[in-house]
């Protein structure tokens, strides 16, 4: 793969260290937990960038992240010398818009108001080629999901059906873009995140008592573990925590298997994001590059999780202990 100049990041890279000083860091989560009232949790967020919104509902704070992310991708769109690296950040956003557009159009209902203005495709040309099936100016990976997604739909009526091959075709179009991206860090940072769901779409079938054929369509190619041996190991019934002891996802798989045996989930989704999130952490020893933008561009994620993790927790009345247990590790 041919090596990025990174001489060329210089003056994002300055930009990136001064907006970390804004993120949401474990001692600013703390200082929200410790809050007695939503309306002082808001006012953390301001003082972080984040616009006014009210403390008691949920859609304005979404409402609130989907306006702090599309300032992020803007402000460090704006000084990108590579595109594709913060396409790797929106594609997401084009493929939940083409299940909620397939979803709403089944269903007869209107669904604009769950759509993402954050993804590669502007909301004006997904919403025209899905809603009057003119998909030329969509990516031909989206063109190609869309298509077959939409076959499918109208065959079985089965939203999730759809959604799986969304999901599929996602991967491969984030695997993609990373590779034609040509960083290496990149690069890495999606291998261990299909890594990452893979692990997950194991515990996933595993607890819903589906066979491999099933697990088959759940699994996703590009990451640094092959989905036909999860398969062979999940057929035989050979140890998950020993299948991935050489990995990164090393504890999550023990929390995986602990959850197989009746446990809650929550601690293995953290794990696996947290193993994401240990791969990244390196960036803050690289005085210049895009790996410090990347793992920045992947932090503010982990931070929009978190945002929400602890605002409906303290709204639905959780104590502080299993708020702090559903929050992902950030390396700020």
């Amino acid at each position: 793969m041919t090596k990025i100049d990174e001489t060329e990041y210089l003056f994002l890279t300055a930009r990136v260290r001064s907006l970390e000083n804004n993120m949401v860091n474990r001692e600013r989560m703390e200082m929200m937990l410790e809050s007695e009232k939503t309306e002082d949790v808001v006012r953390i967020l301001q003082e972080c960038g984040y616009g006014e919104f009210s403390a008691g509902s949920m859609e304005s704070l979404e409402q609130s992240l989907a306006s702090e992310r599309q300032k992020t991708f803007h402000e460090i769109g704006f000084f990108m010398p590579n595109p594709q690296i913060l396409d790797v950040f929106r594609i997401k956003d084009d493929y939940h818009n083409a299940k909620v557009l397939l979803k709403s159009m089944l269903q007869g209902i209107d669904g604009t108001g769950l759509l993402s203005d954050c993804g590669r495709v502007p909301l004006a040309v997904i919403l025209r080629g899905i809603q009057q099936n003119e998909l030329s100016d969509l990516p031909s990976k989206l063109q190609e999901a869309v298509t077959e997604a939409r076959e499918v739909l109208s065959a079985t009526k089965d939203p999730q059906m759809s959604d799986t091959i969304l999901d599929r075709y996602y991967y491969e179009d984030l695997f993609l873009t990373a590779k034609k991206a040509k960083s290496d860090y990149l690069f890495g940072y999606v291998r261990i995140s299909i890594d990452a769901a893979n692990l997950r779409s194991v515990i996933r079938t595993i607890r819903m008592g589906k066979g491999p054929e099933f697990l088959r369509t759940k699994l996703f190619d590009g990451g640094n573990i092959h989905g036909s041996r999860i398969v062979e190991t999940v057929v035989s019934g050979a140890s998950l925590e020993e299948f991935y002891m050489t990995s990164p996802l090393r504890e999550a798989a023990v929390a995986g298997a602990l959850a197989l045996q009746g446990g809650a989930l929550t601690r293995f989704e953290k794990l696996c994001d947290d193993a994401v999130s240990h791969y990244l952490s390196n960036a803050r020893f690289v005085p210049f590059g895009e790996q410090p933008v990347i793992s920045y561009l992947a932090a503010k994620e982990t931070e929009y999780t978190a945002v929400r993790i602890i605002m409906a927790g303290i709204t639905a009345g959780l104590n502080r202990e299993t708020i702090r247990e559903r929050l992902r590790e950030i390396y700020v």
